[in-house]
Order: C-alpha cells, then structure tokens, then sequence
C-alpha cells in the first residue's frame, strides 16, 4: 500500500499569546507531557529566577536548576545533575542559551523538553539543535524537538528589544536561505524538501510584509510564529537547510573572526541575507528587504555594527569556509575581494546609505 502522507515532528502543544505564562500548569498537566507532574526545571539565574517566584506555586511537584550559561559543559553538568531525581519532563524556561542547553540536557537523559522562551532573540527555540558553546568555539547538536512550546507575549514585551529586533532579522534570512537551497538544487541536484522550504520561506515573508512594529502584539504574534514554523521546518528537512545559507555564512564568519565585537545573531544574518540577496541578482528584493529591516531598528551596512568595510570584505570572502559542503550564492560567484568590494559598493548605492 502507497505512503499517502508522512508524520512531521512538531510539538502538541505551541501556545503563543498574552498571558500564556499564567496557564503553564495547566500545559504541563496534559498528561502526554506530565503524568505525575515530576518536572526540572532549567532557568538563568536572572530572568528565569525572577520567573521562578512566579511560578514556583502553580508547580508545586517541580525541581529547579539553575544554569550558569550556554556552553557544553553547562549541559553536560545539568543533564547530570537531573538524572538524580525522577522526572517526567524537562522545561528550559528563559533565553536561547537556557533552552539549548535544556534541549541537550533533556535529550541526554531521555526526557521531553517544554520549551518557554523569555525572548524571541532567534529561531532555535523549536528547532532540532542545540546551538553550545564548547572549547573549540561553538558546536551544534543534534536533539529532538520541544514537545511543548509556550511564548507569554506580555514577557516578551519585558525583555530588551534588541532581542526582538534579533529574532526579525534571524526570520527574515529565511528568505535568502531558501534561495541558496534552490540555486544548490539547480547547479548541483541537491534535493529540496519542498514542505521544509515553503514553511521557512513564508515564514519570513510574514515577517518582511506584516505592517507593524516591534511594540505591536499582532506583529509579535506574527513574528514568534514565524519562528516557531522555522524550528518545525528544519525538523522536516533534517538540517538547518531552510533557514540557513549565505546569510548564516557571513554571520559565522563574523563570530569566527571578530568574537569580541560580532553584533547579534538576527543583527548579522539579516545584513547578510540583504547582501546575498544583491549579489544574486535580486535588486529589488534585497532593497525591500533592507527598508524592513531599517524600519524596524535592525542594520544594513557593517558600518553600523562597527566594521569597516575592508572588514566586511573580508567576511564575506571567509564565510564560505563556515559551512564546508553547502553551496551557496558565495560559493557559486567565488568573488575574489576586489569583486566584493566593488559589488558591496553597488549594493550601498541600491539600497541607499
């Protein structure tokens, strides 16, 4: 008999909305998530602790955890410290570093991770990767999706909005990640998960086109959505494909190269997919683009993260060395950096200083 459809691993429950915090017990007690209401609970020791108060009255049978940061060891030390109890979920409670740091945990020890994000800082918060960093840099991990994502947009509008800015830019790249994919499907064959690639992709048109502003609930709605559909697209693709291509190339370069002054996630694969988008030929995308991304606060040119633009030539002529195996628009022009500069000079003058 035929395969008339497939599973696609996403969470039961995704509950995004003012308030949503408030009803958490009640997610936790659905009994595919909690049959006895046993929980770890990872949290930082700064907005998560003040969560803790908060919230520690509705869970009364939860074990609290509190991690010092994002790095492997972090994990490695939670996962251990968690496999003394008896537990029927994990719930990473905080920021992109407390949640992968939950993920990796959770998937070490067995367990289903509920995920709740303070911040919408990037698209890690539903995907299946758990983004550490380790003694050689930075390291992603494979583990499995949240069983559970719940986002309180009244606790998103309490975090700096740089971290929302973060997540438009991260949303956004979306679109020039799908058209690297497709270009590597034209020139080399690699197959394309057309379901992978439409959920990423109007994802991030939902974001460039909606109307409002980083204050605005229905754009936050519209936004977190976005990125939960994007953690849920590379789980159907297998990889970071649909969200991650040039754009996430010049990113890493820059955190490889300049770790001390890089700027954001979001910040940098935002300028970059604009870039990306120019240097494929999508003029008129790549200015539209960069309109959205300056209306809402986010950079278009290096200047205005700090870097020069003999620095950022030089980013742009590493960022292929990121990511060995995937081929993008840098890999596919292979520009020399007299051919960026130029190029980016073009770019200036398209979108306007």
């Amino acid at each position: 008999m035929p395969v008339l459809t497939r599973l696609i691993p996403s969470p039961v429950v995704v509950d995004i909305r003012p308030g949503a915090l408030d009803d958490l017990a009640g997610v936790l007690a659905d009994e595919r998530i909690s049959h006895a209401g046993k929980l770890a609970v990872a949290v930082s020791d700064g907005s998560g602790a003040r969560l803790r108060e908060r919230l520690a009255p509705s869970l009364p049978g939860a074990t609290w955890f509190e991690v010092g940061g994002g790095t492997l060891d972090d994990a490695v030390r939670l996962a251990a410290d968690m496999k003394a109890g008896r537990y029927d979920a994990v719930v990473g409670l905080g920021g992109g570093k407390i949640i992968d740091c939950a993920k990796f945990a959770a998937a070490r020890v067995g367990l289903p991770l509920v995920a709740v994000a303070t911040n919408l800082a990037h698209d890690g918060l539903c995907s299946p990767v758990a983004t550490l960093d380790n003694d050689a840099g930075r390291g992603s991990y494979g583990v499995p999706n949240p069983i559970a994502v719940v986002i309180d947009l009244n606790v998103i509008r309490e975090a700096p909005v740089r971290f929302v800015r973060s997540g438009i830019g991260d949303a956004i790249s979306n679109i020039s990640a799908v058209a690297d994919w497709e270009l590597s499907n034209r020139v080399n064959g690699e197959k394309i998960d057309g379901l992978a690639a439409a959920m990423a992709r109007q994802a991030g048109e939902a974001v460039l086109r909606h109307p409002g502003g980083v204050g605005d609930d229905g754009f936050l709605q519209v936004l977190a959505e976005a990125l939960v559909l994007t953690g849920i697209a590379m789980s159907v693709s297998g990889d970071s494909r649909p969200s991650s291509g040039a754009c996430h190339e010049i990113n890493h370069a820059f955190d490889l190269l300049f770790p001390k002054r890089a700027a954001a996630h979001g910040e940098q694969c935002g300028l970059g997919a604009a870039f990306a988008m120019y240097l494929r030929g999508a003029h008129e995308e790549s200015a539209f683009m960069a309109e959205v991304l300056r209306r809402h606060g986010l950079p278009v040119l290096p200047q205005e993260i700090g870097f020069t633009v003999d620095e950022f030539v030089r980013v742009v002529e590493y960022a292929p060395q990121t990511r060995p195996g995937r081929y993008t628009i840098l890999e596919h022009l292979d520009l020399k950096p007299e051919q960026i500069k130029d190029t980016y000079a073009d770019y200036v003058k398209a979108i306007g200083s």
